[in-house]
């Protein structure tokens, strides 16, 4: 999950490794701290996604069976 903890911790960490630098274990805790980061940014992309009506395993099933523009009923464009 974000917080604004998160992200405050994250750009203080970054300021202070352009101006000062960091020690090894602030090194560690930035790159687990950018991680939680990207992993929450990338849980909001499936969840608004899934909300959307995709769903992850379509997705991929789709992907595997299907090249782009193969002409099949699942790969033609939608027309509204």
């Amino acid at each position: 999950m974000i917080t604004m903890e998160l992200v405050e911790r994250i750009n203080y960490l970054a300021r202070k490794q352009r101006y000062e630098g960091l020690t090894d274990e602030e090194k560690e805790e930035q790159q687990k701290l950018r991680r939680q980061y990207l992993d929450g940014i990338k849980s909001q992309v499936v969840d608004a996604l899934e909300g959307a009506g995709h769903t992850r395993k379509d997705n991929l099933n789709s992907a595997d069976k299907h090249q782009s523009g193969c002409g099949c009923d699942h790969c033609k464009p939608h027309q509204h």
